[in-house]
């Protein structure tokens, strides 16, 4: 399916839309003068653990011990992203390293 060119504009117009909107939105609502309701703060502290929470459940949802290699590149993955976790208390270096070792295992040793 082709798109016209009006609704490819249309549709870069709505998309930058939405990214702003969800950009700007926050200081918006809650400038830095006035202090936030209790409840979105609760929010903050306790979203990031369940996002990763739920990340880790999504990843591993199709993985089985039974078949294949019975999860083991994804195994050696979570335990370098604790290391380096553990070491760093860095998430960003914590997640890109192990997704960049989970997808050599995946791609160069667990072919």
């Amino acid at each position: 399916m082709t798109m016209t060119v009006l609704q490819s504009v249309l549709t870069i117009a709505v998309v930058a839309l939405g990214t702003m909107l969800t950009r700007f939105l926050p200081f918006l609502l809650f400038p830095e003068s006035k202090e936030p309701p209790r409840f979105i703060e609760y929010l903050g502290k306790v979203l990031p653990y369940a996002m990763t929470g739920l990340l880790v459940v999504y990843s591993l949802k199709d993985v089985s011990p039974m078949t294949g290699d019975h999860g083991v590149p994804e195994l050696i993955a979570m335990a370098a992203i604790v290391a380096l976790h553990a070491w760093k208390r860095n998430m960003l270096l914590s997640i890109a390293g192990g997704t960049v070792l989970y997808m050599v295992l995946v791609q160069m040793v667990f072919v």
